[in-house]
């Protein structure tokens, strides 16, 4: 049998980087390349069901006792755009306390100052990149765990519930669920294996919307613009500092939402904001959204009708709704956690994943702990032995006793 870390380096050795200005699905063709490995992978472990659609979703099916429910188990294939997922360098290193340099010829280093994650990993065998790319364990980690654990089911002669197998492109840009097939797909619940921190289930996250707020201004010479000049990019200045200050990610935690100005571009004829609104409660989701709007109702009023175009798109609401009329759902994902040796906590996603908008859609889908550290970032790592616990999780899922 393949390791499940050996499954995770092979893995991340593909660029499946999803891209938010696309207009395809997927969003970069590349990730359909790991996709057709994976269904390879699966047609060499027996399972015979395993195709890839048009869209570049991986779909299989383990058949197991018809008397138990039928379980899904979902990850999704691309990284995120916010760094570099090419020509990853992996590598493995015993972790025994301090600093980890990641790359001696560039001065790079993984500090426990700046992580106190690693204080919780003494001992343990860290996968950590060379410092200049992302590693790829959200969400790869959990496509090798669930690889593993269908391999182990298909070698063991064990028991188990049927095993649904769903592997999805563009997470990281909100698009995920978007073409996923619930009805054929043919569980009666499921699991997006898509969280960090060992022993974490998640059934809280984030409403969800993005905003584009486009400014227009009007250009003169410089030298005869007095009383003429209307500069855009000032306007849009003036707009930001319309919104509440104390509502920035980096003021934030737990449940707090936030207001995010991801990017801008600007000139003096046009520029342009993009920002994310989050927040778990619906009724602060929607004042956030409502600030945002009025803001951009009184710069039109100062400047003119048309000066600032705002639109406001919703990309996914909280679960917490769908999910807590079938709580068991939960209680069998903590009981398989504590047999896998885990001490379950559940915590609220400050995020969003698949498994928000497919609950939704009539599959309910907690999210479950990967192991992975400091994800979409340089330093991000993952400890193999916590890999290894979460591959127990999910056979434990499939196959204990319902002890809850």
């Amino acid at each position: 049998m393949t390791s499940v870390t050996e499954r995770f380096l092979r893995y991340v050795s593909f660029d499946t980087q999803s891209d938010e200005a696309s207009e395809t699905c997927p969003s970069t063709e590349k990730q359909k390349l790991l996709a057709a490995a994976l269904v390879e992978e699966m047609k060499e472990m027996g399972i015979e069901d395993a195709r890839m659609d048009e869209n570049g979703y991986v779909y299989g099916t383990i058949p197991g006792d018809p008397k138990l429910p039928t379980i899904g188990l979902i990850a999704h294939m691309d990284t995120s755009p916010d760094a570099s997922g090419a020509n990853i360098k992996a590598k493995i290193v015993e972790y025994n306390g301090g600093d980890v340099c990641l790359n001696p010829e560039k001065n790079i280093w993984l500090r426990e100052a700046d992580y106190a994650s690693l204080k919780n990993h003494h001992g343990k065998h860290l996968i950590v990149t060379d410092g200049t790319t992302l590693l790829g364990a959200d969400d790869k980690a959990g496509v090798a765990e669930i690889m593993a654990a269908a391999e182990y089911l298909m070698a063991a002669r064990i028991n188990h519930a049927t095993l649904k197998i769903g592997f999805t492109p563009d997470e990281e840009i909100g698009s995920g669920a978007d073409r996923f097939d619930v009805k054929s797909f043919g569980a009666d619940y499921a699991y997006t294996a898509d969280g960090g921190t060992i022993g974490e289930i998640e059934y809280e996250n984030f409403n969800a919307a993005g905003a584009k707020a486009v400014f227009h201004g009007l250009n003169i010479h410089p030298g005869s613009a007095k009383g003429k000049m209307v500069n855009s990019q000032y306007i849009a200045m003036e707009f930001q500092s319309l919104l509440p200050a104390a509502q920035k990610p980096e003021y934030t935690e737990a449940y707090e939402g936030f207001i995010h100005l991801t990017d801008m571009e600007g000139a003096v004829e046009q520029s342009t904001l993009r920002y994310i609104i989050r927040d778990h409660d619906m009724e602060k989701f929607e004042e956030k959204k409502a600030v945002m709007e009025a803001a951009a109702a009184y710069l039109n009023a100062k400047y003119g009708n048309g000066t600032v175009e705002l639109t406001i798109h919703d990309s996914y609401f909280n679960m917490k709704k769908c999910i807590e009329p079938c709580m068991y759902v939960v209680e069998r994902a903590k009981a398989a956690m504590r047999r896998a040796g885990m001490d379950p906590k559940e915590v609220p996603i400050r995020g969003g994943t698949d498994g928000a908008r497919l609950s939704y859609e009539g599959l309910p889908c907690p999210n479950l702990c990967t192991g992975g550290e400091n994800y979409h970032g340089r330093f991000e790592y993952i400890p193999v032995e916590d890999m290894e616990k979460c591959t127990r999780m999910l056979v434990e899922i499939l196959t204990g006793v319902e002890d809850f």
